[in-house]
């Protein structure tokens, strides 16, 4: 296996891992209010993490023989935000707060399971 399939085959498992919402529930969760006032915008636009929630969901719904190295590299950019984020969790109850509202539009939804 090659560096590069390689690289493409650890992202696709961990991408898969740290994704924990379904295309549908992902789609449905950006359509809310919640979900479009979380995260940074620029100048009053859609917020960064909202966008690639949409493109996440398309992600999702593409067959992995599909998948560009375009579309690996944001599955890389998605990976290493929720990570980075996870990081931050604030203590307490973070039910409904901008924390979780923010992962929620990058596919990760932190109370998934508990």
């Amino acid at each position: 296996m090659s560096a590069v399939a390689a690289d493409d085959e650890e992202t696709w498992n961990e991408f898969r891992k740290l994704v924990t919402m379904t295309p549908g529930d992902l789609e449905k969760w950006l359509g809310t209010d919640e979900s479009r006032s979380a995260g940074q915008h620029k100048d009053g636009g859609e917020s960064t993490g909202h966008a690639s929630g949409r493109r996440i969901v398309e992600l999702l719904r593409t067959r992995r023989a599909d998948l560009t190295e375009d579309d690996y590299a944001h599955m890389r950019k998605v990976v290493g935000y929720i990570h980075r984020h996870l990081a931050q969790r604030p203590s307490g109850d973070v039910t409904d707060t901008r924390w979780r509202h923010s992962l929620m539009n990058w596919g990760h939804d932190p109370l998934a399971g508990d």
